[in-house]
């Protein structure tokens, strides 16, 4: 059955259902970030209970967990743990992320992240570590060119990581937009207006709609709002759905 045959035979709104399958589609990538979130908070647990503070060697000890969601995972092409600066009392700022390439082998990512020599020292302005700081959420970041790991059109799902209290970084997984729109795009063709995805600053994570581009920042109502209220509304001309437990709003013209 196509999808506009199952979108025909759905017994609910076509926008709730299609939403839905979006939020199914992403939730697994969630998982797996919060897979990493658990292994870094048990980690750093250890640690301290040993009095001490992190050093980079101790997340070493988070590579057979990444390396397992990277082979298990369809939509992860990277994933990892990023460090606040100041955590680790022997590295200002720390990435301990691993990359699964075109031949299948998982490869380690490694940065200068000298801030006299390196552009991507600080990578705490990066919507993909800003915004679960800020929030305390978990966020979608993207679709942006990601020099820093890939140079690949990306998303990037992130969870913030405490401990004692703090926030100690975030858990995150890479998922290549061309993947991400193979997916999706599908099931916002199916629908009977044009449809686009966007996050909760009104980026478009994908579009069926060709006034709205992939990457572009659109205007419009406070779609943050719509998820945190996790319902569905029509503002400003348009149909406001939010996709189930990730932070992406199904809109339609």
């Amino acid at each position: 059955m196509d999808v506009r045959s199952r979108l025909a035979a759905v017994g609910t709104e076509p926008e709730t259902w299609v939403a839905a399958q979006v939020g199914g589609a992403l939730e697994a990538v969630f998982e797996a970030v919060a897979a990493t979130r658990a292994d870094t908070a048990a980690l750093l647990r250890r640690v301290a209970a040993e009095g001490r503070r992190p050093v980079s060697r101790d997340l070493a000890a988070l590579r057979p967990g990444l390396h397992l969601r990277l082979g298990r995972e369809a939509l992860v092409s990277g994933a990892g743990f990023v460090a606040d600066p100041g955590l680790l009392a022997d590295a200002p700022a720390w990435l301990e992320w691993w990359q699964s390439g075109a031949d299948g082998v998982v490869r380690p990512l490694l940065l200068d992240l000298d801030p006299g020599r390196s552009a991507y020292a600080d990578y705490t302005h990066w919507d993909w570590f800003a915004l679960p700081r800020a929030t305390g959420r978990r966020a979608v970041a993207g679709p942006y060119v990601d020099y820093l790991c890939s140079d690949e059109y990306s998303l990037t799902l992130s969870e913030p990581v405490w401990f004692q209290g703090r926030f100690a970084g975030v858990a995150a997984a890479d998922v290549y937009l061309r993947h991400f729109e193979a997916a999706v795009l599908p099931l916002l063709r199916g629908l009977a207006r044009p449809a686009r995805l966007v996050n909760a600053r009104g980026r478009v994570a994908a579009s069926a709609d060709a006034a709205h581009l992939a990457g572009s920042l659109t205007k419009g109502p406070d779609f943050g709002d719509v998820l945190a209220t996790a319902r569905p509304r029509t503002r400003e001309g348009l149909r406001l759905v939010p996709c189930r437990g990730v932070p992406l709003v199904l809109v339609l013209a």
